[in-house]
Order: structure tokens, then C-alpha cells, then sequence
């Protein structure tokens, strides 16, 4: 305990570092500030009482969303799309890498190709949030509102967020939310820059993290204080293994053959290639709940009768995060995706290539094929256990909460696993770039 309060100390006592605390923090509370200040247009009292509702009957995807805006969304506040935009984007230009060529040579191009990824990612980004805006206005609107659609199918029950819903006003709300995400995603950059950590990764991280006290008091004005141990103890477990899991990797090792240039010896050295074992991190889940995102959008618009029943259906089954449909959809989506966002980001294929290209070999495999078709075989062995891993992570709590909270008011508890998760990868990359800065300057670190 002494040597943690010593290595806090430590971060102020080096003028840069506490420099770029203290941004990071100022930019997080500017943050947490505009996902309180409402856009202009629209009706308060139809906030206040659609957020009290989603609170109460739980809102499915709608959650989600909030989730990664830190609960603006609900408040339709200026940042309520969040940084999901963002995250959509940056996605489907990793996706795109493999369908492209021109942005697959972008990738190989080093910081010049990246520049040029950052600068399409930003203009998808805009483009994404747009569309988003564009959509909750018109389920804002009293005619299709989506909030608050509990298992009775009623959609909005006459409350009308845009009271005037008319092309300028409609223009306003899309104009405002579409600048808050821009805003996020320039602050985010800004973070990256001249604070710690990854900006983006930084406001999820303060989004995340202010859900997880009004779950604690739902679940003891629900259970008492029998079950806020509970589940404590349960966040707990839950904290300890993704610790665990997210620094478990499987090292594979290499060799590089000597080389001799001139007078100069290159090469000789042994490595590894570090493979983590949830190398894909939160974008399966992230994948995951998109899809089950488009059939509440779908299901919103579809004509009575029997679209009623669609509707119902849906918000019993695909909506509600303690029923077993949900689960089982769920659980096999995050699977998939995690497989599917592995193969995206480590090419067994091209690994071996450059092996080969560098002289370096995993003994005691052949260049080539060989050593492509080991990769392979290795990164399906740990991506099962990974995808598994988070796929019990994002259902656990459901399950757990579900069993004190009545039914239907699960809320954001569905995602509370998401957040841990999120909280634990953001703060232990955080934690390793401080600690690289204090060991720069030779005073101990956080991490052991």
C-alpha cells in the first residue's frame, strides 16, 4: 500500500507526466460535463420521463448505447451519440483493409498510409453519425418512438421529444449530435497527444465507469445489502480473471539466421511472437450487440398488426438481457466475431512471409506454408478459450442480476460485464504507458 501511494507521488513529481494526468483529467471532465448539457429542440419533460422509464423497463440496445455514451444518450444531451461512430468506423475501415487494395496498402505504408486511414476513418465517422442522428430524431418522434418500449409494445405512449417536428428542427438535433461526436472524436486525439493513453479508449473508460454506481444502488433498493455483496464479491472474480486472461499470452518462439554484411553480422537472435489469448479484445461484443441492434431499429418502423407482433416479440426475446434467447444469440455472436476480428487482425499468411522475408523461422517448422499452417493452428487453439472467456464475461452479470432485479429492469446490467471489461483493458494499458514514463526516468513503477 505504501509503495502504491510512493509511485502515485511520483507521477507529480515529474512535471511532464503530471502535465498529462491533469489534461487527460480536464478533457474527461469536459466530457462528462457536455453529456448533461441537452440539445437544443428538445421537449425536457419527455427526456426526464423517457429516461425514468428505459431506468425502469430497461431499454435492450438502447443500453448499449448509452453504455459508450455515458448515459447521454437517455439525456439526449450533446454527446449522446458517444464515440460509437467512431468505433463503427474504425471497424469497418479495418474490414474494408481486406476487400481494398488501395487501403490495404495504406496499412503497409507505415505512419504516411496511416494518416490517410485516420483521415477516411474521421470522414466515415461523420458520415455514421449523421445517419445515427438522423434515425433517433425520427424515433424521437412521437410517430415512431423506439424509447421506452417495454414488453406491452406501446412506443412512447404520446411523449414527444421534438414537440416541433419540422426539417430545420430535425436539422438542429442532427446538426448538434453529429458536433458532438466530432467534438468527442477531436478531443479523443487530443488525449492520445498530449495526455496518457488512447483518447478514445479513455472516454469509453469514463462512460463505463459512471453506469457502475447506479447499478449497485438498483441492486440494493432490489435485494438489500445481501445481494450488493453478492455481486461484489462476483465483480470481484469476475476483475481478477480478466486480469489474468488479458495478460496471458502464448509466446511463440523465433529465430532469425545470422547474416553477414560487410564486416557487420546481422542477425542470430532469438524472440517470440507474443499472441494474446483474448486477441480481439471488446469489438466482438461490440460486433455482437450491432446485430442485435438492427432488429429493434427494424421492428420500430413496421406497420400495426402484425408488426405488432414482431414487435412483442422482439422485446421479449431480443431486447431483455436475462431472457435465455438473448443469451444464446448473444454468446454465439460474440464467438463468432471474436474468431472472425482475429482472422482481421493477425494473418497468419503474411506473418509467415515476412518471417521468411527477415530469415527468421519457428523451429522446427519450415518457412513458408509450414510456418503459415503452425500459425494458424495456434491461433485458432487460443482464440476459442479467448472468445469463450469474454462471451461468460458479457453474459455473467446478466444471469446473476437477473435473478434479484424484477424482470424486465435489467437495465444497463446486461452490459455491466462489458464494462468491467472495457475498465480493466483500458486501465492496464494506461497503467503500462505511465509506467514506461516513470521507468524512463528511473523511478519504480505500478506494474510488477
Amino acid at each position: 500500500m505504501l509503495n502504491t501511494l510512493r509511485n502515485i507521488g511520483n507521477i507529480w513529481r515529474i512535471p511532464d507526466l503530471r502535465n498529462k494526468v491533469l489534461f487527460t483529467f480536464a478533457m474527461v471532465v469536459i466530457y462528462r460535463i457536455g453529456a448533461f448539457i441537452p440539445s437544443p429542440g428538445i421537449n425536457f419533460d419527455a427526456v426526464a420521463a423517457i429516461r425514468a422509464r428505459t431506468e425502469l423497463e430497461g431499454g435492450g440496445v438502447l443500453d448499449f448505447l448509452a453504455l459508450f455514451s455515458g448515459g447521454a444518450l437517455t439525456q439526449m444531451a450533446i454527446f449522446a451519440l458517444g464515440v460509437f461512430p467512431y468505433i463503427t468506423a474504425s471497424i469497418i475501415m479495418q474490414i474494408l483493409g481486406i476487400v481494398i487494395p488501395r487501403i490495404e496498402q495504406w496499412q503497409n505504408q507505415g505512419a504516411v498510409g496511416q494518416r490517410k486511414i485516420t483521415q477516411w476513418t474521421r470522414y466515415m465517422t461523420i458520415a455514421i453519425a449523421i445517419v445515427q442522428s438522423t434515425g433517433f430524431a425520427f424515433l424521437f418522434n412521437r410517430q415512431g418512438s423506439g424509447f421506452g418500449t417495454g414488453s406491452s409494445g406501446e412506443a412512447g405512449n404520446g411523449l414527444d421529444l421534438l414537440p416541433t417536428f419540422t426539417a430545420p428542427r430535425v436539422g438542429l438535433v442532427v446538426l448538434t449530435l453529429t458536433a458532438g461526436t466530432a467534438l468527442l472524436m477531436w478531443m479523443g486525439e487530443l488525449i492520445t497527444q498530449k495526455g496518457v493513453g488512447n483518447g478514445i479508449s479513455i472516454i469509453i473508460f469514463a462512460s463505463v465507469m459512471t453506469t457502475i454506481p447506479n447499478q449497485f444502488v438498483d441492486v440494493y433498493n432490489n435485494g438489500g445489502i445481501g445481494w450488493i455483496i453478492g455481486i461484489l464479491i462476483l465483480y470481484i472474480v469476475m476483475l481478477v480473471a480478466i486480469v489474468f486472461i488479458e495478460n496471458g499470452q502464448r509466446r511463440i518462439p523465433v529465430t532469425f539466421s545470422k547474416r553477414v554484411v560487410g564486416r557487420r553480422q546481422y542477425g542470430g537472435t532469438s524472440t517470440f511472437i507474443p499472441l494474446k489469448v483474448n486477441q480481439s479484445g471488446v469489438i466482438p461484443i461490440i460486433f455482437a450487440s450491432s446485430v442485435l441492434y438492427l432488429p429493434q431499429l427494424v421492428a420500430v418502423v413496421l406497420p400495426s398488426g402484425w408488426g405488432d407482433t414482431v414487435r412483442d416479440w422482439v422485446d421479449r426475446r431480443l431486447v431483455n438481457p436475462a431472457d435465455p434467447v438473448y443469451l444464446i444469440i448473444f454468446g454465439l455472436l460474440i464467438i463468432g466475431f471474436a474468431y472472425f476480428y482475429t482472422a482481421i487482425t493477425f494473418d497468419p499468411v503474411k506473418k509467415a512471409d515476412e518471417l521468411r522475408r527477415q530469415g527468421g523461422h519457428i523451429a522446427p517448422m519450415r518457412p513458408g506454408p509450414e510456418t503459415e499452417r503452425h500459425l494458424a493452428k495456434i491461433l485458432s487453439r487460443i482464440t476459442f478459450p479467448g472468445a469463450i472467456f469474454i462471451a461468460i464475461v458479457a453474459l455473467l452479470p446478466a444471469v446473476a442480476l437477473g435473478l434479484v432485479l424484477p424482470a424486465g429492469s435489467t437495465g444497463f446490467f446486461g452490459f455491466s460485464g462489458i464494462s468491467i471489461l472495457i475498465a480493466v483493458g483500458v486501465g492496464l494499458e494506461t497503467m503500462k504507458q505511465i509506467d514506461s514514463q516513470l521507468m524512463m526516468r528511473n523511478y519504480e513503477g505500478f506494474l510488477k
